[in-house]
């Protein structure tokens, strides 16, 4: 990023301890707060939170949400121009039939909320200021899954909600307004509650380029067929690249990465 100051900011969501975080591109937007859990609604509050700081600043006209395990696989120019020029956000949404998407649904959602809206997406999006907005004025349908979409709800089910909640909001608010996939790449191949992780063995130029290279978003469902919906990688109508970033990479590859963007000219 060095060089591009002034074309971005950082927000960080830190815990209520001093910060550890030594970069000059961190000062002033550690945001503090209570601590959040995995599969927890403070996930959803921390999503918002950041928002709501980032929003203050009106030269922000795109938000990308990141995690410390997230690397760009563009450079930052490529980045900058298919975030600014687009027309829609970047969130990703599909239904899930399965017992991991609509199976999570509960009717006390109702009647705000019908099952036939219910949808699911990565929990990894980019929005356009407009949807952030949106998602801050937002307190009816917030509510709703705080109460419902959760760990442990009625009858053993787990619902969560950094993975539904965006999608279902937006897709019922402005369906045509996001792309219904995420720009950050994520291998669920495994088949695990968490997925793949990268390490430095794994770091080849040829896995950079495999990453720059897909054009559609595969979702992959809960039934029992573990169905994929493809999603063609559509920017502003025409077939594009899907990924800007990638994850989860664990820290011991980060030589090895800086190793391979100082020696790239790619976009």
């Amino acid at each position: 990023m060095q060089g591009h100051e002034g074309k971005f900011s950082i927000y960080v969501h830190a815990s209520k301890e001093k910060p550890v975080h030594v970069s000059r591109y961190f000062v002033g937007r550690e945001i503090h707060s209570e601590s959040v859990g995995w599969g927890k609604f403070s996930m959803v509050e921390a999503e918002k939170r950041l928002l709501a700081h980032a929003l203050l600043d009106p030269d922000n006209q795109h938000f990308v949400l990141l995690s410390e395990s997230c690397i760009p696989v563009r450079h930052f120019e490529f980045v900058y121009n298919y975030l600014l020029f687009t027309n829609v956000s970047f969130i990703e949404c599909y239904i899930d039939p399965g017992p991991h998407g609509n199976g999570r649904y509960i009717h006390h959602m109702l009647p705000e909320v019908e099952e036939k809206d219910f949808r699911k997406g990565s929990q990894w999006f980019t929005m356009k200021r407009q949807h952030a907005i949106i998602v801050m004025a937002d307190s009816l349908y917030f509510t709703k899954f705080k109460h419902h979409c959760r760990p442990s709800m009625v009858g053993g089910r787990n619902c969560y909600s950094d993975e539904h909640y965006l999608p279902t909001f937006l897709n019922m608010v402005d369906p045509g307004g996001i792309a219904n996939w995420s720009v950050t790449y994520v291998d669920w191949s495994e088949g695990k509650w968490h997925p793949r992780s990268f390490y430095a063995q794994d770091i080849t130029s040829n896995l950079m380029k495999y990453f720059t290279s897909i054009d559609e978003s595969p979702h992959i469902t809960s039934d029992p067929q573990r169905t994929v919906l493809v999603t063609p990688c559509m920017w502003n109508g025409s077939k594009r690249p899907c990924y800007l970033f990638a994850r989860k990479f664990v820290p011991e590859t980060i030589d090895k990465l800086i190793h391979l963007f100082s020696n790239s000219s790619s976009s």
